[in-house]
This record gives structure tokens, C-alpha cells and sequence, in this order.
């Protein structure tokens, strides 16, 4: 039985022919998603924003114009509501009371009751309480793991291969990480704990995916040394395709699944993890090889930089006499 391959081993795509569209796209969407952060925000959830956040159910979908007012009408604060996944499903966020446990407790139990009036058949999923000390500890821990996260991948790439390397990966992963931001502040998301545990992931999803790139791409320098630096890339990118197309569809689909049958709990990591699969990819093929070309990679850069070793002066020699130098 043959084996199915969703890519031909003979697959010859000029992926750099379209480098300069790319980056000139790519560079647009995070100028776009920069903007979108500063202008619109993130909506933070209660672990960054802080304050008292109830989730509630409805059997039909909510109007969220009278359902505000019956909160208002509790006492506990002007009350920010959306829907949360879908129409029946409310996300209330209401301001932190000062005191102790008792007075959130208070404050529960008064929205809970006027809600609960006026909707018999409303369901409280969850309640959660974030003081404001810890979600600013929070926002700070969660923008430091994220930044030493990418600032130590960089410097790990650029001892493993050379320093145009590093600089290219963390382009790309500043590309992925501030394009996942952008589709935040676009569709008001909730942003909260998991997100950044799925930005996380996909900083990782997509340095894996470009350092696989990037061993064939130095392989293929070492190996042809008189062809032209973007035939060689375009070489390396098709030669490492198939396994990029694989494992990104699987993770696809299970991600998908999860987007569809998660609930609301998971579906904002899920999202994440998705959006991410998709730019991870097109960055390790778009951003992060063509870079190389612009910052000077050259079949050169592998060479021996001993002349006078016998063994590379061998190597030379038999790589000469099959052709390749």
C-alpha cells in the first residue's frame, strides 16, 4: 500500500519570487495590529484587569441593553457586559469592592438575585475576583515571559547557526506575536491567562517549525556552493514542505475541533492556537528564509574558515570532483 503524500517529492514552488509582496504585507499587519493595540486595547480579562467577573447563561440569547440595567440597579458599580461565545452566554465585569471576602460575597449574591428575577432560567457558570496588585503583577510577568521567551530563542539560534539566523527568527516571531495581538484588539476577544499561554506555544510552534527550515537551508549551503542563494532557499523551503504541511494541518484539525467543541472556556486559547498555526507557518516560509538573503547569507558562509586543514582541504577536493564546488 503506498504511502498518501499531500506534497510531491519533486515539488519546486519559487516561494522567494514572492519575498518582497510578503515582507511588504507582512510589515502592513504588524504597523496594523500596533496601531489596533494602542488605539482600541486589548480586552483584558479579569486576570489583568482586575475586579469581579461572572459568566451567566440564558436559555434563549440575552438582550444585553435590559440586562445591564438590572445590573446597574444591584449596587455593585457600572457593570460591563458582553457576549461570550455566543448569543445565550454573558460575560458581566463589575468593579472589585473594597473590604474583604464578605463584601464580594455581598456583591455576588445582590447582582445573582436582581438577575435572577427578571431571568428565572439564567445559569451562573462561574464567578472569578482578581485584586488589582495581582493583575499588574500579571500583565508585567505575563509581557516579561513573553519578551525573554523570544529574546533567549534568538540568542539560542544564532550560537546554533550564525548571528543572521537569530535576527531572522526573531523577526519572525515578533511577526507572529504581534499579528496574534492585533487580532485581539480587533475582535475584542477576552485576552487573558490562557491567551498568553497560547502565544507561548505558538512562539515555540513557530521557532520548531523555521529552525526545521533553517538546517536545510544551511545543509543545502554547505552542500551547493555554486548555486545562487535563492535557489537554494527555494530548495531548502520545498525540500521541508511536506512535513510543514503535515503538522500544521494536524494541529489544524485538532484545534479546530476544539474551536467548535471546547466551550467558551477554551475557546479564546483555542483561537490563539489556530490563528497562530496558520501565521507560524507562513512566517517560516515568507519571513524567516528571506531575511537570510538580505542580511547577507550566501553559500559562502559555511565554508572552512581554516584553509590550511587538511580535512577540509579534502572535502573541498572531493566535492569539487562531484561537482558541487
Amino acid at each position: 500500500m503506498r504511502l498518501l503524500k499531500l506534497i510531491p517529492d519533486n515539488t519546486n514552488i519559487p516561494f522567494l519570487k514572492w519575498r518582497n509582496i510578503a515582507m511588504g504585507l507582512s510589515i502592513l499587519l504588524i504597523v496594523g495590529s500596533i496601531a489596533l493595540v494602542a488605539i482600541r486595547g486589548l480586552n483584558f480579562g479579569v486576570d489583568f484587569a482586575g475586579g469581579l467577573m461572572m459568566e451567566v447563561r440564558f436559555e434563549k440569547p440575552a438582550q444585553l441593553d435590559d440586562l445591564r440595567t438590572t445590573v446597574n440597579s444591584a449596587g455593585a458599580g457600572a457593570g460591563n457586559l458582553q457576549t461570550f461565545g455566543d448569543p445565550r452566554t454573558v460575560s458581566i465585569r463589575l468593579p472589585l469592592p473594597p473590604g474583604d471576602d464578605a463584601a464580594v460575597q455581598k456583591v455576588v449574591s445582590a447582582v445573582q438575585a436582581k438577575i435572577k428575577a427578571d431571568n428565572p432560567d439564567a445559569q451562573f457558570r462561574r464567578v472569578e475576583t482578581v485584586s488589582g496588585k495581582v493583575s499588574n503583577e500579571l500583565i508585567r510577568d505575563g509581557a516579561l515571559a513573553m519578551a525573554l521567551a523570544m529574546l533567549g530563542i534568538s540568542i539560542y539560534i544564532w550560537f546554533r547557526f550564525e548571528w543572521q539566523f537569530g535576527v531572522g527568527a526573531l523577526f519572525a516571531l515578533i511577526h507572529d506575536v504581534a499579528l496574534t495581538l492585533g487580532f485581539f484588539a480587533l475582535t475584542q476577544l477576552e485576552f487573558d491567562l490562557n491567551i498568553v499561554a497560547a502565544i507561548l506555544t505558538i512562539i515555540g510552534y513557530s521557532l520548531n517549525d523555521t529552525i526545521v527550515v533553517y538546517d536545510r537551508i544551511r545543509e543545502n549551503l554547505r552542500k551547493y556552493r555554486k548555486m545562487g542563494i535563492e535557489e537554494v532557499l527555494n530548495l531548502s523551503i520545498n525540500e521541508t514542505l511536506s512535513r510543514t504541511i503535515v503538522t500544521s494541518i494536524s494541529m489544524m484539525i485538532a484545534l479546530g475541533t476544539l474551536v467548535v467543541l471546547g466551550g467558551s472556556v477554551l475557546f479564546g486559547f483555542s483561537v490563539a492556537m489556530l490563528l497562530g498555526i496558520v501565521i507560524g507557518t507562513y512566517s517560516s516560509i515568507f519571513i524567516g528564509a528571506p531575511i537570510l538573503m538580505w542580511l547577507g547569507v550566501s553559500p559562502q558562509s559555511f565554508v572552512p574558515s581554516d584553509a590550511n586543514d587538511p580535512d577540509a582541504k579534502l572535502k573541498a577536493k572531493l566535492a569539487a570532483e562531484r561537482g558541487q564546488v
